[in-house]
């Protein structure tokens, strides 16, 4: 018997694009699996802080990476707990610093290569809808259908700024715009998988668009493509790690 190769929808696009709700979203319609690729780097870079490991410590980081003790647990109709050596660590990783930091670590090769594999391994039937900066690009290169979602950096930045306001957190915006465009340039720029589209990727502008209709946007193409439609049984996704990026 010859094992299926589950199929796979990329997401790519920078911070504040929408591309990790759009893609958890996209994953709980065809009833997929769901990889947000950026919590694996952002559980990392926590892990450094926790063990006073720098964040320019490549080696010292390929280790940490390699035997990174974190477990995902699905959360229904929440983003899924992550746990770190036995504590939760959801709300952490989702802060600005953490965020920074996993975008400087995620520039070194050796901890790319540390990752790869614990990325590649959720590709499980019946399918697997993965984003991040990369995933097209590098990780999923022979995935069927690529998207990459694209917003100017002042909208990223009013939506991220919305959004940690309303965790009750004191942020600026002239602030978390600047960050981003720090963060953007770091991603761009970076000579192991920078952050740009595939060449077979449909690149989708969200700058006028709310989150549903980027959803609607993609399933439209996939079915035009005539893609793998979802099984009418399935209605909930497995989801296998969640964090925004």
């Amino acid at each position: 018997m010859i094992d299926q190769i589950a199929p796979v929808i990329t997401i790519d696009g920078a911070s504040g694009t929408g591309k990790g709700t759009v893609s958890q979203l996209l994953a709980a319609r065809l009833g997929w699996n769901f990889l947000d690729s950026g919590a694996l780097y952002r559980v990392l870079a926590l892990a450094a802080q926790k063990h006073g490991v720098a964040l320019d410590n490549e080696k010292a980081l390929e280790v940490l990476g390699e035997y990174l003790d974190v477990q995902f647990i699905a959360n229904p109709d929440k983003s899924p707990k992550i746990i770190l050596e036995s504590e939760d660590i959801t709300a952490m990783i989702r802060t600005e610093q953490v965020g920074n930091a996993a975008s400087i670590i995620a520039a070194l090769p050796a901890v790319r290569a540390s990752l790869l594999s614990r990325q590649r391994a959720f590709r499980e039937v019946p399918g697997l809808v993965t984003d991040g900066r990369d995933m097209g690009t590098v990780v999923f290169p022979d995935a069927e259908h690529k998207f990459f979602l694209t917003a100017t950096p002042e909208i990223r930045a009013e939506r991220r700024y919305k959004q940690l306001k309303e965790q009750g957190l004191n942020v600026n915006l002239g602030g978390l715009l600047e960050e981003l465009r720090q963060r953007d340039k770091r991603d761009s720029e970076r000579a192991i998988a920078p952050l740009k589209p595939a060449d077979d990727a449909v690149i989708i502008n969200t700058d006028p668009l709310s989150i549903q209709q980027v959803v609607e946007k993609i399933l439209e193409e996939i079915s035009r493509k005539k893609a793998f439609p979802a099984p009418a049984f399935l209605t909930m996704t497995r989801i296998s790690v969640a964090a925004a990026e």
